[in-house]
């Protein structure tokens, strides 16, 4: 039954890109590629008139296929410099142009949720959807004390859309791992659970009401960043209420422009907001598409960002930080062999593998990169060209590294849209120096004391007691010292006292046999 439901799904999945005069995908498969022919042989392929632009087409077929394919559109939505700009402008409105769903739909799933009608529960309520999105959509309201608020509601079914499709992929993952020779070593099952993590945890919106709180707690006295407040007596499951903002969409720079926002600050700030998010506070914004970002506009000249959806939150271990800092830091100081040496010992890399031969491609791949200005480097390709290299010496893929190269694509393609000539590098640098100091050094030890300090305050009250308990043991182990002394010196005195009856019978004995001798001798 389920790989009938399966089959179901990929023949959808054709007929989506079939009606949206897509057919070219299918036949760019490698395995359908002998009979692309038959793509002229199709009868509706003689007589279409394709009157919507390509780029639109894809919008649409990803719009058709379920919120799953529309976060794919949005990811790739970031990177300008790798898609043509028709395409790349169609992508991007999948950000916050979803076809929206039913107010009335939405109305009755929040009634609901709170147990209570829209009217109680709220000042005002707008039926009419403010934004929409692949996940949920967004409703304008007012609290009875006045304050303005967004109500974000899932989409009715999404849930279920969702399972449908991440048991497709489980399915091609599996498929991938046994059957393709690079399977194992891409660990797509794994990839694919860590995708299946981050989107369920989307579709809890009390998860990215805490969320939203941690971060705003991050920030919480910063003039870079703002992120609005929660309301968690209004949150469930499937309805979140946060404090409405205000702000230019990150992605509109012409508004930006017109409100005299400084640009190239704005861009650094982003950047340090990025790595202040990683290497501080370990709990970095995981989906930073332009949909998510604003800027406010009342001090245009000290620009803030204002965040929003915080359904996708990344983390890292001690050890992911430390790859990705001495990694990064030993590239841009062209320090191959360090960069090879880090791959080993972190065990990514087989043991077998010789360093000066890993050491050899990464030169050949990585050189020709330093040949521009550091302002014209891609940051995040740079980290990719780093997976794909390693990769041809059975480097296994870190899942939990995939959301922060996502990342870290989506800052850099915004920023470098903000301003082309900036200098990752110089943003980068700073934090990650910092964060290493911190690791090692007379700096780790004065913040492992102080992080050790209020455990030992806690337990200074008792010190009293464990000296006292200490000085008894000691007197106690030293009263049982004495008495093994005195065991081991009557023990001594034993010995010595049998060594000497011992040595008397001896002589004893010599004695008796000299006088037998001297008896028989002149008997």
């Amino acid at each position: 039954m389920r790989y009938i439901r399966l089959l179901f799904r990929i023949s959808h999945i054709n007929v989506v890109l079939i009606r949206h005069g897509l057919e070219e995908v299918l036949f760019a498969v490698p395995y359908f590629r002998p009979i692309r022919f038959l793509l002229f042989l199709l009868p509706w392929h003689w007589f279409r008139k394709v009157e919507i632009a390509h780029g639109a087409r894809i919008r649409h077929a990803l719009e058709d296929l379920g919120p799953i394919f529309v976060k794919f559109g949005q990811t790739l939505s970031t990177r300008r410099d790798l898609l043509p700009e028709e395409i790349a402008d169609e992508l991007a409105k999948l950000q916050d142009q979803v076809p929206p769903f039913s107010g009335e739909v939405a109305r009755q799933q929040i009634e609901q949720a709170l147990q209570k009608p829209v009217s109680v529960a709220f000042a005002e309520f707008s039926i009419e959807p403010m934004a929409s999105a692949s996940i949920a959509q967004v409703h304008a309201a007012k609290l009875h004390n006045g304050v303005e608020v967004v109500v974000k509601v899932l989409r009715p079914g999404v849930e279920k859309q969702v399972r449908r499709d991440l048991e497709l992929l489980h399915v091609l993952a599996s498929i991938l791992h046994r059957y393709w020779k690079d399977g194992r070593m891409l660990q797509p099952r794994e990839v694919v659970g860590e995708f299946e993590q981050v989107l369920l945890d989307e579709l809890d919106l009390l998860r990215e009401a805490a969320n939203a709180s941690q971060l705003r707690r991050n920030f919480e006295n910063s003039t870079e960043l703002y992120v609005p407040e929660v309301y968690f007596d209004l949150c469930r499951r499937n309805v979140m209420v946060l404090e409405r903002i205000y702000g230019i969409p990150i992605s509109d720079t012409t508004a930006l422009r017109q409100h005299g926002v400084d640009l190239k600050k704005l861009s650094q700030r982003g950047c340090r907001i990025f790595f202040m998010q990683v290497f501080k506070h370990n709990f970095f914004h995981g989906d930073m598409h332009p949909g998510n970002i604003f800027v406010s506009y009342e001090h245009p000249e000290d620009p803030t960002f204002i965040s929003i959806d915080f359904g996708v939150i990344g983390t890292l271990t001690t050890s992911d930080k430390r790859y990705l800092a001495e990694n990064l830091m030993a590239f841009f100081d062209r320090d191959y062999h360090k960069v090879a040496e880090l791959h080993l010992e972190s065990g990514w890399v087989p043991s077998d593998v010789r360093i000066e031969q890993f050491e050899s491609v990464i030169r050949t791949v990585c050189e020709p990169v330093f040949q521009r200005p550091l302002s014209e480097i891609s940051f995040g390709n740079l980290l990719v060209r780093l997976f794909q290299t390693a990769r041809r010496f059975n480097m296994k893929v870190q899942p939990q590294l995939i959301l922060l190269e996502k990342t870290m694509l989506n800052i850099e393609g915004l920023s470098r849209q903000l301003d082309p000539e900036l200098n990752l590098w110089d943003t980068a640098k700073p934090f990650m120096e910092r964060w290493m100091s911190e690791q090692v050094g007379m700096r780790a030890l004065a913040l492992g004391m102080r992080r050790q300090l209020p455990r030992m305050a806690e337990r200074l009250p008792d010190i009293p007691d464990l000296v006292y308990s200490s000085v008894k043991k000691f007197e106690q182990n030293q009263e049982r010292l004495s008495q093994y002394s005195r065991e081991i010196d009557d023990l001594r005195w034993e010995i010595r006292k049998s060594n000497r009856n011992v040595m008397t019978i001896l002589l004893l004995v010599l004695l008796a046999a000299l006088l037998g001798l001297w008896y028989f001798q002149f008997a």
